[in-house]
């Protein structure tokens, strides 16, 4: 069985006579008979049922047919994934995103994306800590979405895309004094702070809101931090915009405490200079934040 076998097919129910076929397809009528009858004898099969003016699908040809122009709308999408790969489309292209970044201004960026380059698999990885510096110098990741500690700024191309606002929260049912004072560090000692593992390496992890000798709960992410602490067993920070509902209803509260302060973190979108974009790295890399500007 060959492609240029079920074009003919094709052709021939489109335009419903063998002699349109070949005047779509440039060639002769005989030649096109030819290539069905080849078809035919190959499949053992008849296609068609030529008793009347008008070639007409066979009971088995029709059944034939959807399955040919299933293969033939495959062949075009492999057709159109090797000419984006030749424009210089990368097969793969990865994200690495701080965790504590609101992800819904960058989806509909990376929808679009996904969309305009179909060819190209987009793999978003949520990171912590300095995991998101950490893939970009590994060369695990195209673009980083990260505040700049510990960035080696000569080595590196940065914009800033987002504020991020991280403050204390609590459950009511953790039982802190209520009040509007900060909390001291011996105050919040006897309650568990809840900490989110890095996922950059040992040189990444919690350090600065760390408060000295108090108990301590880690956990793999936010999302974890969030349940914990809404379920009443310890404090931590967290961005507002995962907290927002919750500081409305009352289910979580926000602490001031000694020693840890709101922080308003800067987000940037972050590349290494020593590597040459690929096509969809750098158009992604000019629409990540330009909206907001």
């Amino acid at each position: 069985m060959k492609h240029d076998q079920l074009i003919a097919l094709e052709a021939i129910v489109s335009t419903g006579t063998f002699r349109g076929a070949a005047e779509r397809l440039h060639k002769s009528q005989s030649a096109i008979s030819h290539t069905i009858r080849q078809l035919e004898e190959e499949l053992e099969l008849e296609l068609f049922s030529r008793a009347a003016y008008r070639p007409v699908l066979t009971p088995a040809g029709e059944i034939f047919y959807r399955e040919a122009s299933r293969v033939l709308r495959q062949m075009q999408g492999l057709r159109s994934t090797a000419a984006r790969l030749r424009a210089r489309e990368e097969p793969e292209l990865t994200v690495a995103v701080s965790a504590t970044m609101d992800l819904d201004p960058l989806l509909p960026v990376l929808a679009d994306t996904g969309q305009r380059h179909p060819a190209t698999h987009l793999r978003l990885r949520m990171e912590m800590m300095g995991g998101p510096i950490a893939r970009l110098m590994e060369g695990k990741a195209d673009i980083a979405l990260a505040s700049l500690d510990g960035v080696p700024l000569d080595d590196v191309e940065a914009e800033p895309v987002a504020e991020v606002i991280i403050r204390p929260v609590a459950s009511p049912a953790l039982n802190l004094p209520a009040g509007s004072r900060a909390l001291s560090v011996s105050e919040m000692q006897g309650h568990v702070q809840v900490v989110a593992a890095g996922t950059g390496g040992a040189a990444h992890e919690q350090s600065r809101d760390l408060l000295p000798g108090g108990l301590k709960w880690t956990v793999s992410d936010l999302t974890a931090k969030k349940k914990v602490i809404l379920a009443g067993l310890g404090w931590g920070g967290l961005p507002d915009h995962m907290t927002q509902e919750e500081r409305r209803t009352g289910a979580l509260l926000p602490l001031s405490v000694e020693r840890y302060p709101v922080r308003r973190t800067m987000i940037f979108k972050i590349r290494r200079r020593d590597q040459p974009p690929g096509a969809v790295a750098d158009e992604l890399w000019h629409r990540i934040g330009a909206a907001g500007r």
